[in-house]
């Protein structure tokens, strides 16, 4: 598997004070699924070791991490009796002997059994569910996905139960790692309300692990440019840096395009992966760069959270 990594990070663009961090070193894995999960495995344990030896303290890897992507049909009578233990199930397992293996931050991303809540009808459904694991091996953070997709080709309400309500948003500090880090997923990533959400609360990096290409009713429909141009904007609106693990090839219905990559809190791309090949992206983030862009463009301080009362109506579509 081929590196990408970096250039240093860029001069910053409006620096009002010196330094006061190191710049963190990260990566992230784009594959494709193969149906030999040993052949999967493989790859994706070649990008993580490729991450370490870059000198990575952690490495981001795409949604459903070690499954086909299930959503282009619609789920059966019980999707979830598939779904796996958070803690015990494969990706966990991978994840952990991954990070031990390597002594660095791993985060996937799961299928999670999960009941229905208490009191609910049970609905055969799972949690989309993405994980930290440290380098000892243990998971330090999970946070579910929330916004769930039910346009064709991507029935994820067929398989998927939203993230609760409750604590939402969970901004996560990982002791050995210099950054506090959300972590939604995919389809979370085109909602403006959640990337504002993490900035209020205070992350400087969002990982969104995304399994997302072609779409099957339009399919000369190109829809990476306005992807990745959605995310960018939303880093440019709320000071984060964007760290977006994509997975590519065909996988029946939908045929991925890959193209993964970070940026930071200028809406500037530090690296970026082409649409049909598994790399391990590389690259520095210069976080006092959240602090400077912040100070020039203050956001956060200058909202009207009074006059956003329209933003929590139901809507007619």
């Amino acid at each position: 598997m081929r590196t990408i990594t970096a250039p240093p990070p860029p001069t910053p663009l409006s620096r009002y004070d010196a330094p006061t961090r190191p710049p963190l070193r990260v990566a992230l894995v784009q594959h494709r699924w193969h149906a030999d999960p040993d052949a999967l495995r493989a790859e994706l344990a070649d990008g993580i070791a490729a991450a370490a030896r870059a000198g990575a303290a952690a490495v981001f890897l795409p949604e459903l991490t070690l499954r086909q992507y299930p959503a282009f049909v619609r789920a059966g009578e019980n999707p979830g009796a598939d779904a796996e233990d958070l803690h015990t199930g494969p990706t966990a397992t991978f994840a952990a002997e991954m990070a031990r293996e390597h002594d660095i931050f791993v985060h996937a991303s799961l299928y999670q059994r999960a009941p229905a809540p208490e009191g609910a009808e049970p609905d055969g459904l799972g949690l989309n569910t993405a994980i930290l694991v440290s380098p000892r091996g243990e998971i330090v953070a999970h946070t579910h996905k929330l916004h769930i997709p039910i346009s064709p080709g991507y029935y994820e309400d067929t398989y998927f139960r939203a993230g609760p309500a409750e604590d939402p948003y969970p901004v996560h500090r990982p002791e050995g790692l210099s950054a506090a880090f959300g972590f939604p997923t995919c389809w979370d990533e085109w909602f403006a309300e959640v990337t504002r959400s993490y900035s209020i609360a205070g992350a400087e990096i969002l990982v969104y692990p995304t399994a997302i290409g072609s779409e099957p009713d339009f399919p000369d429909f190109d829809t990476r440019p306005l992807w990745q141009q959605v995310i960018v904007g939303n880093a440019i609106a709320n000071a984060t840096f964007m760290i977006v693990p994509n997975r590519h090839g065909d996988e029946g219905a939908i045929t991925f395009y890959g193209s993964s990559f970070i940026c930071d809190p200028y809406g500037r791309i530090l690296v970026a992966a082409p649409r049909d090949e598994s790399v391990t992206l590389v690259a520095d983030l210069d976080l006092d760069q959240r602090r400077d862009w912040l100070a020039l463009f203050p956001f956060l301080k200058t909202r009207r959270p009074d006059t956003y009362s329209s933003l929590t109506a139901p809507v007619t579509p």
